[in-house]
């Protein structure tokens, strides 16, 4: 397996021009009371971050926030195995330690990935949506900011041109999405690079004629009883501030 392209050094670049927050709210606040107060996309319980390693190597000269991740199952002894010979699984000492400038190319696009259709074109973002019983976002795309659309796809336009290995993963992601999609007979939602939505029909990767008017909702996040019923069960807190600009 060729390495990658991509240097330390070039990440310092990848860092500045992709700082932008996804939503003008801090969404932390909505899915942190369902588990234990920290946010889902800050817990290796619930999703291990996979960076380059000369993207690690870069980290670890201006910080000592980050990792080696230590698998402590077999779904994550899976999960490093299965990574290539460029990648490695990393872990942050938590969200309460966070340093936003610091911050790994993977925590800054949660939970979104670059979408490419049949033709190999990135089109726009779409969600990983395994975490979409846990992660508020995916339920309310229509909140993503345009800043953050432009600074994705100019810094993962800015990846696969000097990472193939890069560029060729995700049109494999976006192609087992479709197979996904389509056996569950749901649409594909996502963001254009304009920022604009789109709904594909996942057993063609078209747009669809009549698109819904609104991102799709999932439990528990699709209505405040079922958000309300689901901090309960988990033993959170709703937070009584509600949600507030970032």
């Amino acid at each position: 397996m060729p390495s990658p392209k991509l240097k330390p050094e070039d990440f310092a670049k990848l860092y500045e021009g992709f700082e932008a927050p996804v939503s003008r709210f801090d969404c932390g606040k909505k899915c942190s009371p369902l588990n234990n107060g920290s946010p889902y996309c800050c817990s290796t319980q619930m999703a291990v971050p996979v960076v380059e390693k000369s993207e690690f190597a870069f980290l670890k000269s201006r910080t000592d926030l980050w990792h080696r991740f230590k698998p402590y199952d077999a779904a994550t002894r899976l999960i490093v195995e299965e990574l290539h010979n460029g990648a490695c699984a990393v872990e942050c000492k938590g969200a309460a330690f966070c340093e936003r400038h610091n911050r790994t190319l993977a925590c800054r696009a949660f939970p979104f990935f670059p979408y490419f259709n049949r033709q190999k074109e990135f089109i726009g973002l779409s969600v990983y949506w395994v975490f979409e019983d846990r992660c508020w976002m995916i339920s309310n795309m229509g909140l993503v900011e345009k800043p953050f659309v432009d600074e994705f796809v100019t810094t993962f336009e800015t990846i696969f041109a000097k990472d193939k290995l890069e560029f060729d993963t995700y049109v494999d992601f976006s192609a087992s999405m479709r197979r996904v999609f389509s056996r569950w007979g749901r649409l594909i939602p996502v963001i254009g690079r304009d920022a604009k939505p789109i709904f594909l029909d996942p057993s063609t990767g078209e747009p669809v004629k009549r698109p819904p008017r609104d991102y799709p909702k999932y439990e528990p996040f699709d209505s405040e009883a079922h958000y309300r019923a689901a901090v309960k069960e988990a033993g959170g807190e709703v937070p009584r501030e509600g949600l507030k600009p970032v």
